[in-house]
């Protein structure tokens, strides 16, 4: 530690004493300021502001630039900042004026604590400063014009104490001589107390005659140790007396006696006793403080008959712990005897303890590892012993707790993991409490924040969103919305949608997402019949940094439409070109004529076909069934009938805004066709009434006629082996339904509600002959599987096998459309 620098001259006053008192000082400094872990600075008192004391970086070894950088400055107990620090230079520089008499009264250390304080890491370093006193003060007499009588009679050699001067300097610099104004009587003598102290007598040299001279007018000077001296003056006053031969006598040279601080005014601290030999007026004494201080003026009082010295306004220890006093007793005939009075003033706990927030962080992150400083506090009680003493506490079940490493300094810091979405802000309490009895205690609130770090991605409310849009919506419709919720603050929270990278490029062109309300909008219309579902991911990302996200799935349902109208597949509808239907001549009623056959690609009720005749040739000849489109006699056919018939089928889908379409069906009555009995479903309700006996007889002649007929059909297919086939030569074939089926028909394509087989094996008309033609188709399934106009160009067979007999047929078709159904039926 370096030596304390002195800022007054005591080397060149060249005396010993000034000199041995440095070097013991310098001693001290050397010892017991590096042991302990302070820097002390030795100055003197009203040095100029501005005035460097010391450089601070040095005798620290510390940098100068890292003392801005640390937020380096002085702090100090209390409210007084006398000295500040230059962080530039790192110099301790003097920012108030600095009066030792003022801070310390006649203490004779006058040493000040002050700490220097760096953060970023926390570091508090001691700094003592030793207020040197200087000559600024001249000697004062509390009462410039001193009265005496004196009795003519007076002995020679008789002393009469005088009230001394007061300097508040100290050491050399506080009185320390008296000198007399010439003259041939008196001269002064200076005695000393028990305690020390010196005062002024003026002693008589030559008798006196109140006849030469009554009066006398001295002037006394009272001259300090400094360099320049400076002097105070009083005159003395002296009548001469016919004789007053005995002065007052104090019992005791030195009263003692304590108080309480705080006792109420008037409370009675000592009883002064003096007593005088005189009898009447010379024997009459009045007690009087000869001198009283700046801090007890007001304080003390005394009866000046009485002698009881009393309370008179609030004493205060911390104010002052000690009064001196110097008490004059005086008798009529103006002779006076001094005392002193030491007053002792008993400490009472009756201050709180403060705590000053020295430094405190309004916020601290939430991942602030255990043992991040939050707060430096400075606590102290300005009472002494067990009423000083203080213990330090906060609020419980807080992660917070203080640590003290520098004597009334502690350090809130962090005991544990802070978690901002579990608790935001601390309001936390902190309690100083002394040692007192009763024990006095004082709390302070501080409010951290804990500010909020990325912790936490956004969480979707749902794992997997379900949605419907309809086919054939416009570019830009609102499908449905995503929502994320990120408990964390801030742009840690603001959460951005997006399509997932794990979405494939084609799935993630059918959506588009608004980035800040979730919002999923259409990119392109759907079409129901070529995609019935898709899945999408949808990720969710804060704005942290690093940013954290989560996803989350989107199923999204085509509805259909009704935007498919019916397709006549059977009859063929070709241009110039309508395939013709025989019926025998003989038909019954209900005979099975043909069937109209339509598909629509659309599915549930808009599939869901209706057959009505729209127009015909000859009216009440032909039926059609509402939802099968087979086409039946109503009566049998007369001669007269025409032998061509042409209808015109309405087929019609469900939907309330039904689509349809129309199929022209020519049908020749032929004679000579045989009629079979499988292929009408009614026959006269009136038969119901016939008699048993005509039961029987039609029942023979049908048994025979089945015989007949099962001879004939058998030489019939031996012998003819033609047959009429029917083949779609039309374009934009789609599926139909297999709920609008015959019970003998099954679906050949691969789209719609019908069976995805690769190969199918059905009936293809309805009616009681059995033997109507099966087919297998072989088809090729890749083809199938295109959507594209490619598709068109590529051809497959249907082989048709006769259920009865090993005959097969092929029959080379081309698709019109990427999805076609096709039907073939044969009638003999």
């Amino acid at each position: 530690m370096m030596l304390s620098k002195v800022y007054f001259d005591l080397l060149t006053k060249g005396r010993s004493i000034q000199l041995v008192w440095l070097l013991q000082l310098s001693v001290f400094n050397l010892l017991f300021g590096t042991s302990f872990g302070e820097v002390r600075y030795t100055l003197a008192e009203e040095l100029q502001r501005g005035s460097v004391i010391g450089n601070v970086a040095r005798d620290l070894g510390l940098k100068t630039r890292e003392l801005a950088l640390r937020r380096a400055r002085i702090v100090a107990e209390g409210a007084r900042q006398l000295f500040k620090l230059d962080t530039e230079s790192g110099s301790l520089l003097v920012s108030q004026r600095i009066d030792r008499e003022e801070l310390c009264a006649q203490a004779i250390v006058c040493a000040l604590q002050y700490q220097l304080l760096l953060e970023d890491p926390l570091k508090v370093y001691s700094l003592v400063m030793d207020i040197q006193d200087v000559n600024d003060n001249s000697p004062a007499f509390a009462n410039g014009d001193i009265h005496l009588d004196l009795v003519e009679s007076t002995i020679l050699g008789r002393r009469f104490p005088l009230e001394s001067a007061h300097d508040p300097d100290l050491g050399t610099n506080t009185v320390r001589e008296y000198k007399l104004s010439l003259n041939d009587h008196f001269a002064l003598e200076i005695n000393k107390q028990m305690n020390g102290n010196t005062y002024p007598e003026l002693v008589l040299k030559k008798a006196l005659d109140r006849e030469t001279q009554a009066e006398y007018t001295l002037t006394m000077n009272g001259v300090d140790g400094g360099s320049p001296a400076r002097s105070g003056t009083a005159s003395i006053h002296i009548r001469v007396l016919d004789a007053n031969d005995n002065v007052p006598l104090f019992s005791q040279r030195v009263y003692k006696a304590s108080v309480p601080e705080n006792s109420a005014r008037g409370t009675l601290v000592a009883m002064l006793n003096a007593t005088d030999l005189d009898e009447g007026v010379y024997g009459e004494i009045s007690y009087s403080f000869s001198h009283v201080s700046d801090k007890t003026r007001g304080v003390i009082e005394i009866d000046s008959l009485s002698g009881e010295v009393r309370v008179a306004g609030p004493i205060d220890y911390e104010e002052a712990s000690v009064h001196e006093l110097d008490v004059q007793a005086k008798d009529g005939g103006g002779q006076a005897s001094h005392c002193k009075l030491i007053i002792d003033v008993i400490d009472e706990n009756d201050n709180e303890p403060v705590i000053a927030v020295k430094s405190a962080s309004a916020t601290v992150d939430e991942d602030s590892k255990p043992g991040t400083m939050v707060a430096l506090l400075n606590v102290y009680d300005l009472d002494t012993g067990n009423s000083g003493r203080v213990k330090c506490a906060i609020s419980e079940n807080v992660p917070f707790k203080l640590v003290s490493e520098v004597k009334n300094y502690y350090m809130l810091v962090t005991d544990a993991m802070l978690d901002r979405e579990m608790q935001p802000e601390y309001n936390i309490t902190v309690t100083a409490t002394d040692a007192g009895l009763p024990s006095l205690s004082s709390r302070k609130i501080i409010k951290i924040m804990v500010s909020d770090i990325n912790d936490n991605p956004p969480t979707f409310i749902q794992n997997e969103y379900n949605a419907q849009v309809l086919e054939n919506q416009p570019i830009g419709t609102f499908v449905m919305r995503v929502h994320a919720e990120d408990v964390d603050d801030g742009s840690n929270a603001k959460v951005l949608y997006s399509v997932s990278r794990a979405t494939s490029p084609e799935m993630s062109s059918f959506l588009s997402i608004n980035s800040e309300t979730g919002e999923l909008f259409t990119s392109h219309p759907f079409d129901y019949e070529q995609l019935v579902h898709f899945q999408m991911q949808v990720t969710a990302q804060d704005g942290g940094d690093p940013s954290l996200s989560s996803s989350c799935t989107v199923n999204i349902f085509i509805g259909d439409n009704n935007d498919n109208s019916p397709v006549i597949l059977y009859p063929v509808q070709s241009t110039g070109f309508i395939a013709e239907d025989m019926v025998p001549l003989g038909a019954p009623k209900g005979y099975l004529v043909t069937k109209v056959v339509a598909v629509d690609a659309d599915s549930g009720h808009n599939a869901w076909l209706s057959y009505r005749i729209v127009k015909y040739k000859q009216p009440k000849l032909f039926t059609v069934g509402l939802h099968t489109g087979e086409i039946r006699t109503v009566r049998p056919f007369l001669e007269d009938d025409e032998a061509q018939q042409t209808l015109v089928i309405l087929v019609k889908d469900n939907s309330p805004e039904s689509l349809s379409a129309t199929a022209t069906v020519s049908i020749v009555i032929g004679d000579g066709l045989p009629v079979l009995s499988e292929l009408f479903e009614f026959t006269d309700e009136s038969q119901a009434s016939e008699d048993l006996t005509l039961y029987l007889i039609i029942a023979l002649v049908t048994i025979s006629s089945l015989l007949l007929l099962l001879v004939s059909t058998v030489i019939y297919f031996k012998v003819c082996r033609h047959g009429y086939a029917y083949r779609s030569a039309t374009s934009n074939l789609p599926v139909f339904p297999t709920t609008y089926f015959p019970p003998s028909y099954t679906d050949v394509s691969r789209c719609g509600t019908l069976l995805s087989d690769d190969r199918y094996d059905s009936f293809l008309t309805t009616g009681s002959w059995r033997g109507d033609f099966r087919f297998s188709a072989n088809v090729d399934t890749d083809t199938l599987k295109k959507r594209s106009a490619a598709y068109q160009k590529n051809t497959f067979t249907l082989s048709l096998r006769h259920a009865s007999a090993d005959r097969v047929s092929s029959l080379k078709v081309r698709p019109g459309a990427p999805q076609a159904c096709y039907m073939i039926e044969t009638i003999y």
